[in-house]
């Protein structure tokens, strides 16, 4: 796993949970569909950088998580976050070898947030699908339609960790 500091400093240690966000299909989606595969050309879905940031002033950690492993993918992503002002400490990748369940495993966020992956598969694409059991059972995930942004989540954290989807 690799960590990309975004330009956001947290200096506060009082944070009340940690919120991870899958990047792609969930809070940000290509301009046009011919971009599908085109990271660089990703934007923002629908208000989700508002969202992001009010938990953030709400005392949560937000850290986000890319299909990428290149380093420069990687890299190309962060500067996507910090483009947009997205709040946030930390951007993970994989590296070679490795699945999205061993971040998900290593960073134990409190929140889950990522997308159906229903363009590559469904359920078995994401990243909550093999994290561990006894870890798993911890992290309240939640899944959104892919490319449909998070606008119809909570904006309060206490709200966003009681959530059922519909």
């Amino acid at each position: 796993m690799k960590m990309l500091k975004l330009n956001h400093t947290d200096t506060s240690v009082d944070r009340k949970l940690t919120i991870m966000i899958f990047l792609e299909g969930a809070i940000l989606g290509p301009k046009r569909l011919i971009d599908h595969f085109s990271h660089a050309k990703y934007i923002p879905i629908g208000n989700c950088i508002a969202k992001i940031n009010r938990w953030s002033n709400e005392g949560a950690r937000i850290v986000y998580m890319t299909y990428v492993k290149k380093e420069s993918s990687a890299e190309a992503a962060r500067n996507i976050l910090v483009r947009y002002g997205f709040s946030g400490q930390y951007l993970y990748h994989r590296i070679k070898g490795e699945k999205y369940k061993d971040i998900v495993e290593a960073v134990k966020p409190d929140i889950l947030i990522e997308d159906d992956c229903k363009s590559i598969g469904g359920k078995w694409q994401m990243s909550i699908t093999y994290v561990d059991k006894d870890i798993k059972n911890k992290i309240k995930s939640i899944v959104v339609k892919e490319f449909k942004g998070i606008d119809l989540l909570p904006d309060n954290l206490t709200e966003l960790m009681n959530y059922e989807k519909n």
